[in-house]
């Protein structure tokens, strides 16, 4: 299905650009292809329409589709992502933005090619974990990528994202040393659909928190504030990646882990 639904969108899509109109498509496809995936999207909040920038946790590469689709928005991702057969071909075609995370003397250009960006595509999305989570803790927030926020562009707002998969976020999620060819084979086998809330929280202006530590902070304070309400407790620090899967080797079960 997802090989019938590029089948459509994306020839239009290159017709789109070759006329040079705003393309609808590549949002089109990434909705589809989270429906096609099990995904049953439902938007909480406003989004905004234009010169945002989007900070939202990181559950698993649905968040992908699932905000994508609400919005429209553009990426940034790891550079291996671009190398991956047909995924990195298929975000390109969303703009995506491809980072190299440990090379430190390319930031600037990366930078650049951020707020080229989010010129031409009136919106950007990062997750500033890094990595994904379990979606009922947080992990820190990095801030390399907000520098394109020191000084912010004009007239571009920031807006939190929480994107919540309620009790089947440890089923969806990419934890532990799961490859993500694995994780996606699983997720894409996995029977019926499944919920997913992608909260658009309030957003606020860059120059009221000025500093690329005080926006993340900010977005980090609010996300965090309502993942808890969902909870109904304070959200944890996710205990990480490796003790995860030192976790699921000891009960296999990924439901018999949860916190």
């Amino acid at each position: 299905m997802l090989f019938g639904l590029a089948l459509v969108t994306v020839p239009l899509h290159y017709l789109w650009r070759l006329v040079r109109l705003s393309s609808p498509w590549p949002r089109m496809f990434l909705a589809g292809a989270g429906r096609v995936s099990g995904a049953r999207v439902r938007v909480a909040g406003v989004p905004l329409k234009r010169d945002v920038f989007y900070i939202a946790n990181h559950v698993s590469w649905i968040d992908i589709p699932a905000i994508a689709g609400a919005s429209g928005t553009a990426f940034v991702a790891k550079a291996e992502i671009r190398d991956a057969p047909v995924v990195g071909w298929l975000s390109s075609l969303n703009r995506t933005v491809f980072v190299e995370r440990e090379d430190r003397l390319g930031v600037a250009g990366q930078i650049n090619a951020l707020r080229e960006t989010l010129a031409e595509n009136w919106s950007v999305t990062v997750f500033p974990e890094g990595t994904t989570e379990d979606g009922r803790s947080l992990l820190p927030f990095k801030t390399s990528m907000l520098k394109v926020l020191e000084p912010p562009p004009p007239g571009v707002m920031v807006q939190p994202v929480l994107v919540d998969y309620g009790d089947v976020g440890i089923e969806i999620g990419w934890l532990g040393d799961e490859s993500g060819k694995d994780n996606a084979a699983r997720v894409l086998a996995r029977r019926g659909s499944f919920p997913v809330v992608v909260h658009f929280l309030e957003p606020f202006h860059p120059r009221d928190f000025p500093g690329r530590k005080a926006i993340a902070a900010e977005s980090r304070r609010r996300i965090e504030a309502a993942l808890a309400n969902l909870l109904g407790h304070p959200v944890p620090v996710f205990a990480g990646h490796d003790a995860w899967a030192r976790m699921a080797d000891q009960a296999p079960d990924r439901a018999a882990v949860l916190p």
